[in-house]
């Protein structure tokens, strides 16, 4: 059994604190209480994400120079960086890059490196998975031990397998299901991933290590989308076909998935290789047991809507670039249009008619659309506008306005309604109001989870509609707070 470190005041650095797997270790490692200098190539955009004590220096692993500050005075480096989202090249970026850390962290006298690398063997590697454990295999000759994590695909709100996943299933009621969808992986929660990265600081001896990490299940491509559908509650027909070879399914899912085509073309193209576990040396060596894939999906989708339902939307809006795209942004597999409009008055008074919307006072615009909706959800089944509510001036959690029902009230700042008409999908109506120097700001945002194509085409459909009956509503409030005044 390998020895365990006692605790201690060590500094760590983090190289890739702004990516996926190292925005949640860097969360790990501040609730440890650690020493922690997070390595970054523009420290404004960390600085506002970390706790007070943890320290953001410039710094680019492509840059020799910029690494020797960062070293100093670390024990253990995390280097959790690659190229690939960068297109063409990304080998030769991600070697170089290696070397430069290396080479810092031997001449700055670092005591360990832990760095996340890809699960696979055989001879036929993929471009992808043969460069992270050709950087592997750079770090350890440094002469710097090495710790090697290599992980099957992970798991998580917002990882790139995840989304890739949901983005086929979501959108392909029927698939034509090619020969590499039976490739065996050991799909890994991400919270497991960074469970064993964390614990690695506790181990004393001065030896490299290559430990293989999988989830608790050995599954094909095909079950994990199996998985996801089920768990979303969505009937997916899936076709085996013998022709489409990895390369052609690349190209195919540029299509289907354009967002994620430029790094998913590079994943897709190694997943002939089969990524399980072979050697249980992290099993014997760590108290950990992962977990397995249906319990990873459903912890990835539990997280998800606990992040969606505590985002402010005036900050999440605000930090991504001007919105453009027709029919609202998206945050996984929910639709977020928002719209905003100033008023004159105090954050209580613009609150106000937000407080009474619905039941006798009505919606501010176009009621006459509000109760043919109510008619239509009526005759399907749904509760339809005959609940009204409890109180025209008051609202608590549970409370129901019409066919909605109070999710989540701040007085004065925030109300968050939640639709329980039938719909091909959830859907929320959510506003924020910030006072400020000339009076205040009320944030409108509709928020649609959409279930498969059905909820796609309802809310695309239906999204001249409902953007003219929204826009008209937020100018209604903003006029009915003037009244307040």
């Amino acid at each position: 059994m390998i020895g365990k470190a006692h605790r201690g005041t060590r500094r760590i650095l983090l190289a890739g604190g702004t990516g996926y797997v190292g925005g949640r270790l860097l969360r790990v490692l501040e609730a440890s209480g650690r020493p922690l200098r997070c390595l970054a190539r523009k420290p404004e955009f960390l600085r506002p994400r970390v706790a007070t004590l943890t320290e953001v220096v410039r710094g680019d692993v492509l840059e020799l120079p910029s690494l020797n500050e960062a070293m100093k005075d670390v024990h253990t480096a995390y280097y959790l960086v690659h190229s690939m989202a960068a297109g063409g090249g990304f080998e030769e970026r991600d070697r170089m890059g290696a070397e430069n850390f290396a080479r810092a962290a031997r001449e700055k006298g670092v005591k360990r490196i832990i760095y996340l690398g890809g699960l696979g063997g055989g001879e036929r590697l993929s471009s992808h998975l043969a460069s992270r454990q050709e950087v592997g295999e750079i770090l350890r000759s440094s002469g710097v031990p090495t710790i090697e994590f290599r992980a099957s695909i992970i798991i998580g709100s917002g990882s790139l397998s995840f989304e890739m996943v949901r983005a086929l299933v979501e959108k392909l009621p029927v698939m034509t299901t090619p020969r590499w969808v039976r490739s065996q992986a050991q799909p890994i929660a991400v919270e497991d991933v960074t469970a064993y990265l964390s614990k690695a600081l506790e181990l004393e001896d001065d030896k490299s290590y290559v430990f293989e990490i999988g989830g608790a299940d050995q599954v094909s491509y095909r079950t994990i989308m199996q998985e996801y559908a089920r768990q979303r509650g969505l009937r997916r027909i899936m076709i085996p076909v013998p022709v489409l070879t990895p390369w052609l399914s690349s190209l195919w899912l540029g299509l289907v998935t354009p967002i994620y085509s430029r790094v998913g073309r590079q994943l897709i193209e190694g997943v002939r290789n089969d990524t399980v576990v072979e050697d249980d040396l992290a099993m014997r060596v760590f108290d950990l047991r992962p977990r397995g894939i249906q319990e990873a999906i459903a912890r990835a989708l539990s997280n998800e809507e606990q992040e969606f339902a505590e985002t402010r939307w005036s900050d999440a809006l605000s930090s991504r670039a001007p919105p453009g795209a027709w029919g609202g942004e998206r945050f996984g597999s929910r639709i977020v249009d928002s719209a905003t409009i100033a008023v004159s008055c105090e954050p209580a008074k613009a609150f106000a008619p937000i407080r009474r919307m619905g039941g006798k006072t009505g919606w501010y615009y176009a009621d006459w659309l509000w109760r043919l909706r109510g008619l239509i959800d009526l005759l399907v089944g749904g509760a339809g506008m005959r609940r009204g509510r409890r109180s025209q001036e008051s609202l608590v959690p549970g409370d129901t306005v019409d066919f909605w029902r109070v999710e989540a009230f701040e007085p004065d700042r925030l109300l968050r309604l939640l639709s329980e008409m039938r719909l091909p999908g959830r859907a929320w109506l959510q506003f924020e109001v910030e006072g400020e120097e000339s009076g205040s700001v009320i944030r409108q945002t509709a928020m649609f989870d959409a279930l498969g194509l059905p909820g796609l085409a309802y809310w695309y459909g239906l999204y001249p509609i409902h953007r003219a009956v929204f826009k008209g509503m937020l100018r209604g409030i903003a006029k009915a707070a003037s009244v307040e005044e």
